[in-house]
C-alpha cells in the first residue's frame, strides 16, 4: 500500500498549454521558450487569431492553428476568444490530465525554492477543478530601470511587481470549464491559490513598448485603448509606491485575495484598496 501510494504521488501528468495571440511575436516567442522548457513544445497548443499571423519561428512540434479574426470591440471579441479557448481546452482534457489557459504575456512559474519544474510540480497537487498562481504584475520603474533589452531575460532587467488580482488566475484546469474573458475566472467555480505558483504578467514590462501599441492602428480599432492605459498605470503605480522586499507579503496577498471578494464577482479575487508594489526575490532573476 504505501509503495503504490509513493509511486502514484510522482506519477507524471500529461499537461498542455494553450493560448491565442494576435500581432504578439514578440510576447509569443517567449511563451514558447519557456513552456517548451517546461512541458516539451508538443504539448503547446496556439491559435493564432487570423489567417493572416505569420507561424512563429520557434514553434517546433507545437500544434499552430489559424482562426479566423474574431470581429468586435475587445470586449465581445474576448467573451467569444475564451469561449473557444474553454471549449478547445475541454477537448484537450480527453487525452491531457490538466490544461493551462494563458495569455502570450502571461507565464506560471513554480517558485524555484521548490526545485521542480512546472510539469513535475503540477503533476503533484491537487487541481480541483481550478488552481490559480499568485498574480505578479511586472512593470518598468520608470524612474531606476532602463528601455528593455530584448535579447537579455525580462527578469533581468526588471525588479518590481504590483501584486495585482487581476492575474491571480484559475489558469490551471482539470475539467472542461468556462473561463471567463481574459481567464480571469471559472464560472461556477471557485478559485484556490497555490503557495507555491506565481503568474507573472510582462505587459507593462516596457514604456516604449506600450508607447508602440498606441501607433497600432489594429489593436486600436478593437477598442484595445482603455486596456493598455491599464498597462502604463501599472508603471507609474510601481514607480511612486514604496517598494516592500519582505516575502511575507506574498502569503498577505494570498490570505488577502483568498479572504476579499469583488461584491460583483464573489469567485474572483480582490486586493481592494491596496497598491503592494514588490520587490521581485534574486531566485526568479534568470527564469524568463
Amino acid at each position: 500500500m504505501a509503495n503504490d501510494s509513493l509511486e502514484k504521488h510522482f506519477e507524471m501528468k500529461k499537461i498542455a498549454a494553450i493560448t491565442m495571440a494576435r500581432n504578439d511575436e514578440f510576447f509569443l516567442g517567449r511563451w514558447i521558450k519557456y513552456y517548451t522548457s517546461q512541458l516539451g513544445d508538443e504539448n503547446l497548443y496556439i491559435y493564432l487569431d487570423g489567417e493572416d499571423q505569420q507561424i512563429p519561428v520557434n514553434a517546433g512540434k507545437a500544434t499552430v492553428i489559424h482562426c479566423k479574426r474574431i470581429p468586435g470591440q475587445v470586449v465581445s471579441a474576448e467573451k467569444r476568444r475564451l469561449a473557444l479557448l474553454s471549449q478547445v481546452a475541454g477537448e484537450l482534457l480527453q487525452t491531457y490530465d490538466l490544461v493551462i489557459g494563458v495569455d502570450a504575456d502571461e507565464f506560471l512559474v513554480v517558485d524555484p525554492k521548490c526545485n521542480q519544474t512546472l510539469k513535475e510540480y503540477l503533476s503533484q497537487i491537487e487541481v480541483a477543478p481550478c488552481v490559480s498562481g499568485l498574480g505578479i504584475d511586472i512593470g518598468q520603474h520608470l524612474q531606476n530601470e532602463l528601455a528593455l533589452d530584448y535579447d537579455k531575460n525580462f527578469l533581468e532587467q526588471r525588479s518590481y511587481a504590483y501584486l495585482s488580482s487581476r492575474y491571480t488566475k484559475p489558469s490551471v484546469i482539470s475539467k472542461p470549464v468556462k473561463w471567463g474573458s481574459g481567464f480571469h475566472r471559472v464560472k461556477g467555480h471557485n478559485f484556490h491559490i497555490d503557495p507555491n505558483l506565481f503568474l507573472f504578467h510582462f505587459g507593462s514590462v516596457d514604456m516604449k513598448m506600450i508607447q508602440m501599441r498606441f501607433q497600432d492602428k489594429d489593436r486600436m480599432a478593437t477598442g484595445r485603448e482603455k486596456h493598455i492605459h491599464k498597462r502604463a498605470k501599472t508603471m507609474h503605480i510601481i514607480t511612486r509606491n514604496k517598494v516592500l522586499e519582505h516575502e511575507n507579503w506574498f502569503c498577505f496577498a494570498r490570505f488577502f485575495q483568498t479572504l476579499i471578494r469583488p461584491v460583483y464577482a464573489l469567485n474572483k479575487p480582490s486586493m481592494a484598496f491596496l497598491k503592494l508594489v514588490v520587490k521581485v526575490p534574486e531566485r526568479f532573476k534568470h527564469i524568463i
